[in-house]
């Protein structure tokens, strides 16, 4: 499908012109209204915080303190070291952004990893994120011509047991962006963005009771993107990409060789400077026409996070978002998964329920997820849905205690 796109800010720029900070309501205020204004943090790269696989995609978009799978490569490699497989592959489609009648933009994720021993596992993935074909105008509407944009990330992972219970992994990637490569803003050629990356993963792993059948406790952390800042236009101020940070917990019970279920709990937060409003005095401190905050070096972004926001510790508390889901297996082969996703009203107010299954027969498996949206608001992510197959290719003469980790 084409459909129009006007290509004339690729840059994040804030279109609120007269919001003030309110202690009392902790939020930026319209000026004329007194209602609560939306303080979305922005990215550049936003493709890289989708969760890519259905497994996740139906619980909430959790993932960070699941069991080993293939898609751990996104949410937190150190998964892998504890894969029971010798070998996992996955590849996940999903249309995107169906619901708002775009036919042409989609997500293709492929991901793997191989055990190289009982200690190490080397994991690799590739995301692929097209945007259809989209017809350039310029700022008079006059055509520019048409194009397919898309965007790809390569990320290679390596994981490692630190104890029997304690893993930690390393990743480094690439990251590419070729949204309107040749068109221009003003005097200024657009050209790819482009950014070097890594992920750092730490995940625990421990058996709960003495005798008889054992649950797990899970636990994972996880920093996500740390790359170098981008830019489409050259002389142009940086942007932050998606840096994120991933904190949480699954409990897992297994009731008998036939039943079990896990119970997920996780923390996110994006570690980037919060937005100023244009009308605050701490907006362009310095007089050269570009955010402070977007001027800020990387570390100095990531470490300052914590304390930047308008209003202090609660304003900050707004950034967090919450995911939090059930899995249940029977017989290891099938499964159904339940999620939700939460996110402040003035951070994005992206809120939903999300529903999947899951069937595994020897080394084949499938996961499906779908994304129904709790909000009063038209969603463009509503009815969104994610297809995984996935191989896993385990050595027999392991003894398996727990159920299928697919």
């Amino acid at each position: 499908m084409q459909f129009k796109f006007l290509f004339f800010a690729l840059l994040i720029t804030s279109t609120t012109l007269h919001a003030q900070w309110d202690p009392t309501k902790k939020c930026y205020i319209d000026g004329g209204t007194n209602d609560c204004l939306s303080n979305t943090i922005l990215t550049a790269l936003p493709f890289l915080r989708i969760s890519p696989d259905a497994r996740s995609g139906a619980m909430g978009d959790a993932g960070v303190s699941l069991t080993a799978d293939p898609a751990a490569m996104h949410h937190n490699a150190a998964r892998l070291a504890f894969a029971e497989e010798d070998l996992g592959l996955s590849i996940t489609y999903s249309p995107w952004l169906r619901n708002l009648g775009i036919d042409d933009i989609f997500l293709l994720y492929l991901s793997g990893f191989k055990k190289l021993d009982d200690n190490q596992a080397l994991g690799l993935a590739v995301r692929y994120f097209s945007l259809g074909t989209i017809e350039f105008t310029d700022a008079n509407g006059n055509d520019q011509g048409t194009g397919r944009p898309n965007e790809f990330e390569i990320n290679l992972g390596y994981s490692r047991k630190l104890s029997p219970v304690l893993s930690a992994s390393l990743s480094a990637k690439f990251v590419y962006s070729n949204l309107a490569t040749g068109q221009f803003v003003g005097t200024s050629q657009i050209s790819a963005a482009r950014s070097f990356g890594a992920d750092l993963g730490l995940f625990y792993r421990n058996k709960l009771g003495q005798s008889g059948r054992r649950n797990y406790l899970n636990a994972g952390l996880a920093i996500t993107n740390v790359g170098s800042k981008v830019t489409y236009v050259k002389g142009v101020v940086k942007d932050f990409i998606p840096t994120n940070l991933a904190i949480g917990a699954t409990y897992e019970m297994n009731f008998d060789d036939f039943n079990s279920l896990s119970i997920t709990g996780e923390i996110n937060k994006l570690l980037v400077p919060t937005p100023i409003q244009p009308s605050d005095s701490a907006y362009d401190a310095n007089h050269n026409s570009y955010a402070d905050y977007r001027e800020k070096p990387l570390f100095e972004g990531i470490l300052g996070c914590f304390n930047d926001a308008p209003g202090g510790f609660s304003a900050e508390l707004q950034a967090l978002m919450y995911n939090v889901a059930l899995e249940y297996w029977y017989d290891k082969q099938f499964a159904v998964r339940a999620g939700y996703f939460h996110e402040n009203s003035l951070k994005g107010d992206r809120k939903y329920l999300t529903l999947g299954l899951g069937l595994k027969y020897n080394i084949f498996g499938m996961n499906l997820s779908y994304l129904v949206p709790t909000t009063n608001n038209r969603s463009p992510l509503a009815n969104t849905l994610r297809f995984t197959l996935f191989f896993d290719f385990t050595n027999r003469n392991k003894n398996k205690s727990t159920p299928a980790e697919n």
